[in-house]
């Protein structure tokens, strides 16, 4: 299945972020890749067997919008764990979502938020099993 959207991968979890054009996955994805993340792809997404990989045409390359397009080193593939909608406000504390078309839990963040990267990463730890939630999206 290919989509567009934006993804970054810590170790081989990743991290796939969904909106509209304009809505900021570029972005976030920068803020990520400086957090330590690892570009796996930017625009142009495809998944397989819960493994997303970039699109052959764009592999490596990273649009910083106002900037220009940049070349930079890339995983090849991660396993699918988080999908990131970017959309308005999210609610305070979030009910359990899951994405039915690509099979895995689902947040969503205001990418314009300061702290946006930061919850990502938060978030991908939690389902992930490195950080227990007491309350919300990803609390057993």
């Amino acid at each position: 299945m290919s989509f567009h959207g934006s993804c970054a991968a810590l170790g081989d979890d990743a991290v796939v972020l969904l909106g509209p054009p304009g809505s900021g996955k570029s972005d976030l994805l920068l803020q990520l890749l400086d957090r330590g993340f690892s570009l796996v792809g930017d625009d142009q997404l495809i998944v397989e067997h819960g493994r997303v990989r970039s699109a052959t045409s764009v592999a490596g390359l990273l649009e910083i919008r106002g900037v220009g397009i940049f070349e930079m080193p890339y995983r090849d593939n991660a396993r699918l764990r988080l999908v990131v909608m970017l959309e308005g406000v999210a609610d305070r504390l979030p009910m359990p979502q899951y994405d039915a078309t690509l099979g895995v839990p689902s947040i969503m963040v205001d990418p314009r938020t300061v702290a946006a990267a930061i919850k990502i990463s938060w978030a991908l730890d939690a389902v992930c099993g490195r950080k227990t939630q007491y309350c919300g999206a990803f609390a057993a």
